[in-house]
């Protein structure tokens, strides 16, 4: 009898072993979240077990209460209404990361284009459409070398000075996304936050990502959403600007958003959109503006200059049809590509 209880008991442990050791080789399956936020959609898709919306929803507001001109009571507000604060990480690392591209692109990314922004009436603030004299006025407070940051306090040279990181906060959300996964031991994810995207691992069939980038039509409605090409990607972010669905006519000319800090106006030149590979999404993000605000040429000279960017620009043709330009290493992400 005590022979066959013990022959029970190893056939239990042996049965209980090979269960244990089942349930560690099957894979999570994925999971995903999805809502609004920053005045946009956001979905993300994750290989594991349990449930993380909460816990990205808790990041993502904490992040808005940093970043976010909306918010009133957010950091960047605060600065902007020049109250005595010492700034905390998000703010921190977006504004040196931004000073940085500002310096890289010569001006051409600038985070104290707020009035501006404003006063052209995309920004935070509505204004009245701005004559030449109200533009030069407002150039004399703008300029990435009129702010500084020291042991975590803005220092303005005029304290009419005010920042938007609209260009390159919504990257940066992502990265911070990416890295509350990375916390957690995922190994394979997208985040994709308004169509600024970082990618890892695999997807749920074991290939790698699939995203679209999708052709500038004129749509401020975004109805039209017909894809120009799609990217295969893995472990990198990918951010797209464009002057396709944020724009106005005025006396028939039509004016984008995008606005050349160094000018003061909207740009008018042909490229329509900008799609940018980088190791991380904020990166992607500024320099997807900074394009958008260079001409064409200058925008391929700096790809050129700077190989570790990627970049794809779908611009407007002598009589209006969609034209390319990529990097040479962009077709590593294009299988079709020649």
């Amino acid at each position: 009898m005590k022979t066959k209880k013990s022959f029970l008991w190893l056939a239990f442990l042996i049965l209980a072993t090979i269960w244990i050791l089942a349930r560690r080789n099957q894979k999570a399956e994925f999971n995903t979240a999805s809502g609004f936020v920053f005045g946009t959609v956001y979905k993300i898709a994750y290989q594991h077990d349990a449930d993380l919306k909460p816990e990205i929803e808790a990041e993502l507001k904490r992040f808005d209460q940093s970043l976010s001109p909306f918010n009133d009571s957010s950091v960047i507000s605060r600065v902007n209404r020049n109250e005595e604060l010492v700034t905390d990480s998000f703010f921190q690392t977006c504004f040196n990361r931004s000073m940085e591209i500002s310096r890289e692109t010569k001006g051409a990314f600038d985070i104290t284009i707020a009035p501006l922004a404003n006063a052209w009436g995309f920004g935070f603030k509505k204004g009245a459409f701005p004559d030449s004299l109200m533009i030069d006025s407002l150039l004399q407070i703008t300029g990435y070398e009129k702010v500084k940051l020291e042991n975590g306090k803005v220092v303005k040279q005029d304290p009419r000075v005010m920042l938007s990181c609209s260009a390159v906060a919504k990257g940066y959300s992502v990265d911070v996304i990416a890295r509350l996964l990375d916390r957690k031991g995922i190994k394979n994810y997208m985040v994709d936050i308004g169509g600024e995207v970082v990618v890892k691992g695999k997807n749920a069939t074991g290939d790698l990502w699939r995203i679209g980038i999708n052709k500038p039509y004129d749509d401020s409605l975004a109805v039209k959403q017909d894809i120009q090409v799609v990217l295969n990607l893995t472990d990198l972010g990918m951010a797209t600007s464009g002057n396709y669905r944020n724009y106005y006519y005025k006396d028939g000319k039509k004016y984008a958003h995008t606005i050349d800090p160094r000018t003061g106006y909207p740009v008018q030149h042909s490229i329509l959109s900008s799609t940018v590979i980088a190791e991380d999404c904020m990166t992607a993000d500024a320099l997807a503006t900074s394009f958008m605000v260079m001409e064409l040429e200058e925008a391929e000279k700096f790809c050129k200059a700077n190989p570790m960017i990627d970049a794809y620009f779908i611009y407007s043709g002598e009589n209006g049809e969609f034209k390319t330009y990529y990097t040479d290493g962009m077709k590593r992400y294009m299988p079709d590509a020649k």
